[in-house]
């Protein structure tokens, strides 16, 4: 009975078992503490669900769920703690690293789409790399409700699950292996995540050129 029972675990229902749980932490850990390469985490776990052919669609939807609930859940989190920060006296070390990741130009730029869009802004700002954090500062410093950041977050999780499960679904149509299939979709986040970097650099260089 017992051999039988194992005979029917297959290695697809093992990584599952394992690789959901994982990524969800992961995703949650990448939002509270922003050197995770989250993109490219839900890329991959795409890239693995789009290659197991007798449950892909079913694969992708998990991931799917377990990505944006978990991004949700990490930002919402950060934001309840940048809260605590903003009401204490002394603030806080997860204020401060907020703070430390979003440059005062971009700050400003936040606080004007907040202003003029509300927390609509959300949305773009998870998928924009780098643009998260300094619009999540500047609804702490609107002293926005937790309840109306949640509103406009939730929309910006689903909208980023889904650009970069697209990435993974892309890489793993590509190519045979998964493990190919991964490394296209791991490139694509990289660059995507270093390119608004590289375009402010570049236009600093021509401006001291000039």
């Amino acid at each position: 009975m017992i051999l039988a029972a194992a005979a029917t675990v297959t290695p697809e229902s093992t990584q599952q078992a394992v690789g959901y749980p994982s990524l969800f932490l992961l995703v949650v850990l990448g939002a509270l503490v922003p050197v995770v390469p989250t993109g490219a985490l839900v890329s991959s776990a795409a890239v693995v669900a789009f290659h197991q052919t007798d449950t892909s669609p079913f694969a992708l939807l998990i991931v799917f769920g377990v990505a944006s609930l978990a991004a949700f859940a990490g930002d919402m989190g950060l934001y309840w703690l940048g809260q605590r920060g903003m009401r204490s006296r002394n603030g806080s070390r997860w204020l401060e690293a907020i703070r430390d990741r979003a440059p005062e130009e971009r700050l400003a730029q936040a606080q004007d789409k907040l202003q003029d869009h509300g927390v609509l802004v959300l949305v773009l700002s998870r998928l924009v790399p780098a643009g998260r954090l300094p619009v999540m500062l500047a609804c702490l410093l609107a002293k926005l409700p937790l309840r109306r950041f949640a509103r406009g977050n939730l929309p910006a999780c689903l909208a980023w699950a889904v650009t970069y499960q697209l990435i993974g679904i892309l890489g793993g149509s590509l190519f045979p292996e998964p493990w190919q299939g991964v490394a296209l979709a791991v490139g694509l986040t990289v660059v995507i995540s270093l390119a608004p970097t590289a375009w402010r650099r570049l236009r600093r260089t021509r401006s001291t050129a000039t």
